[in-house]
């Protein structure tokens, strides 16, 4: 038989139908026996059960059975308050008059579309993957299935497979030591199963054989995820970048928690944290701004003196570095160190279901969404604009055009970018500001107490 359900992983965002056949979807997990005539995912079961509603108790059991060639299978749902996973429980009961060897199947069978409404600005895995401790993760393209390239573990005794879009997965994760055979086929035009096959052994004739698995289907819930099975977590998609982008998520979690309970203010937090671990590093950045700032008439005049001589007018302003202690690449520390955990923010915002739909303030609705009114953006451009006021302005009138030019450039690029990533720029660009304001008033107050002196 196979199961259909409904899921609603966040407030205010409507129902999404994970598991369903319609016109344009195909999305079920099936089992069923192998191995002989035993009754499968196409044959009916007969609905045992006379409670279907859970009330107030923690969990409820569904009972389907269905008798072919012999073999009763007795399926058991047992569906867990407040929890996506099911437990499956399968027996097989042997009434033919002879032993059989069959192998039960838990297999999840999807079209190889992308899930409706997806946004166009998400470049998000959609596709089966599989997971066993010899090979861990392993996620297989639609099309390398259809032309039988994909490759995964096979065989093995533990893990788990799965079907991932973003934010949401399903998953079978059969009991760990059974003997198993891992399959992904094409099963018509553009519909694909993947699954996995375990040994019950042999059943002789009067006797039976339960087997136990878990049905996951719903969000991409780490923390559960991380309870169901090892490795399962790994459906959450950070890209390249998740050595950086796990512990980001779990500090984000961590404020959010037991901090703010607000996913925007954790962010803010999150920027002042890495912006307090980068000081060091960035002060040094700024300093090196600050005293070129200062310095910007001399280097004109070295520019006039020397423009038809190159060679030595590189040696003199190689030397006003030295004598003033600038690192020319200097202010370029501060944004590159902060590239790293921008793009891996990205990734979180992009992958975490915990911040979808999740609101900050007034019109921000959905920080892993654009701000709808172009609000956050318009501001950091503003703070992009006071970041040049206190930087050194180029001596060359091109490189100084385009200075202005950047913060119209990076606004617009933000534009379509999660308001939650535009939150983090602006708040570090913020938190900039203030910094090179005060390095700029401390090395100016230095210089003014050495001329005095």
């Amino acid at each position: 038989a196979g199961l259909i359900l409904d899921r609603k992983p966040a407030e205010n965002l409507g129902n999404v139908d994970l598991l369903e056949i319609t016109k344009n979807r195909t999305y079920v997990a099936q089992s069923g026996l192998v191995g002989g005539n035993f009754p499968n995912h196409k044959d009916q079961y007969k609905l045992v059960s006379q409670k279907l509603s859970m009330g107030d108790a923690d969990k409820l059991d569904v009972i389907f059975e269905a008798t072919k060639g012999g073999v009763t299978v007795k399926k058991t749902y047992t569906f867990n308050h407040g929890h996506y996973g099911i437990d499956v429980s399968t027996e097989v009961v042997n009434n033919s008059g002879a032993a059989i060897q069959p192998s039960a199947y838990y297999q999840l069978t999807r079209d190889g579309g992308k899930p409706e409404g997806e946004s166009s600005m998400y470049s998000t895995y959609t596709g089966p993957a599989f997971y066993s401790d010899e090979e861990k993760f392993q996620k297989l393209e639609f099309g390398d299935i259809a032309d039988n390239s994909a490759s995964f573990e096979k065989f093995t005794n533990n893990g788990w497979l799965a079907m991932v879009q973003h934010h949401f997965v399903s998953a079978w994760v059969p009991a760990n030591g059974e003997e198993r055979e891992n399959y992904a086929r094409e099963v018509s035009k553009n519909l694909y199963s993947v699954g996995t096959l375990v040994k019950l052994g042999t059943i002789e004739s009067g006797k039976s054989v339960t087997d136990k698995a878990v049905l996951y289907s719903g969000p991409q819930d780490q923390d559960r995820l991380e309870q169901i099975a090892p490795g399962l977590e790994l459906v959450v998609d950070y890209g390249w970048l998740t050595f950086l982008a796990k512990p980001i998520y779990w500090l984000l979690s961590f404020l959010y928690g037991i901090v703010v309970g607000n996913w925007g203010w954790a962010i803010v937090l999150l920027t002042c944290i890495v912006k307090a671990i980068l000081y060091p590093v960035s002060a040094a950045g700024y300093r090196s701004m600050a005293r070129m700032k200062e310095v910007t008439p001399r280097m004109k005049q070295l520019q006039d003196r020397y423009k038809d001589d190159k060679q030595r007018l590189n040696q003199a302003m190689m030397e006003l570095y030295r004598t003033e202690k600038i690192n020319p690449v200097g202010g370029c520390l501060p944004i590159m160190l902060q590239i790293p955990v921008f793009l891996a923010l990205y990734w979180v915002l992009q992958g975490s279901v915990e911040l979808r739909g999740a609101p900050w303030v007034l019109w921000v609705h959905d920080l892993a969404m654009p701000d709808p009114w172009f609000v956050l953006p318009a501001i950091m451009a503003v703070t992009m604009f006071l970041q040049i006021l206190l930087n050194p302005k180029p001596t060359d009138p091109t490189q100084a055009r385009m200075m202005y030019i950047m913060p119209i450039v990076f606004s617009v690029m933000f534009f379509v970018f999660a308001s939650g990533l535009v939150l983090y720029w602006l708040t570090n660009n913020v938190l900039s500001i203030l910094q090179q304001w005060w390095i700029n008033k401390t090395i100016a107050a230095e210089r003014a107490k050495r001329l005095q002196s």
